[in-house]
């Protein structure tokens, strides 16, 4: 009974999320219009906005013109309760674990919209990381949550730089030696970029969540996951190439923060 509390929560919190999700990538208002469908643009009831319970009435279809629902709407919300309720259950009932399965809510919103729309909102970045420095049990560690997220935002940033300079200097030599007299004063290479900015602001957010050697362990996690699907579209057209990461950062970082006893004392064998 004592989880049920965080479960509601979290799951009335998903329904919001989903507003975010469907509505920020579109620059709309999050607060007007109230709630509508959005086929037939009418208004929603204040029963046709009950999580979970709404959905499965209705049968997945619109009150008014019967229009399909996606199955979005009560995935997102039974993730965000499991979120809440998980994270109560590591953490117990708190502010901290307020913020904390906060982060993780603004994680999961940032990974449908880079998956649906190959973007991330800073404004939803920007919130994550903040809710992550919150996460923090006193002051103290407060300031260490920040210098956290600082330090993996400087050194994301610097390897962006490195990596893209030397994947362009790549495709500069390749260009070079097809290189004619009539194109030898025009840059016929891109300028490539290995990792986007807001891949930069996640890599805070997991810094300041997990502290300098969690986050690392939770990016190899991500690349990890992310493997069989770099596999998968290897050969495919650029745009099926373009594989949004940050679900898979999101990923990595709850795995790591829910495993974390045990990841240390793995790490501690090793450097014992």
């Amino acid at each position: 009974m004592e989880l049920f509390l965080p479960f509601l929560f979290g799951t009335l919190l998903g329904s919001f999320l989903n507003v975010l999700i469907l509505r920020i990538p579109r620059d709309e208002n999050i607060a007007f219009p109230a709630s509508h469908c959005f086929t037939c643009n009418t208004p929603l009831k204040p029963w046709h906005n009950i999580p979970l319970f709404s959905w499965l009435f209705l049968r997945g279809k619109c009150a008014f013109c019967k229009a399909p629902i996606s199955a979005q709407y009560p995935i997102i919300e039974l993730l965000s309760g499991l979120i809440f309720v998980t994270i109560a259950y590591k953490m117990g009932i708190s502010i901290s674990a307020a913020f904390v399965a906060l982060t993780f809510l603004i994680l999961l919103a940032l990974s449908m919209i880079d998956f649906r729309y190959k973007m991330a909102p800073d404004s939803l970045n920007l919130l994550a990381i903040l809710f992550a420095i919150l996460g923090a049990y006193s002051f103290s560690m407060l300031l260490n949550n920040l210098q956290n997220a600082l330090l993996f935002a400087g050194g994301f940033t610097l390897l962006r730089f490195s990596l893209s300079y030397i994947l362009t200097s790549i495709a500069h030599g390749k260009a070079k030696k097809t290189q004619t007299s009539w194109t030898k004063n025009y840059h016929t290479y891109p300028f490539i970029e290995a990792m986007g900015e807001a891949d930069i602001m996640v890599a805070a957010t997991m810094g300041a969540l997990l502290g300098v050697k969690l986050a690392l362990v939770a990016i190899f996690v991500a690349a990890v996951l992310a493997l069989p699907v770099m596999l998968y579209v290897q050969g495919k057209s650029l745009e099926e190439q373009r594989v949004p990461f940050i679900p898979f950062l999101a990923m990595g970082t709850f795995i790591t923060y829910l495993l974390d006893t045990q990841i240390y004392a793995y790490l501690e064998t090793l450097y014992a």
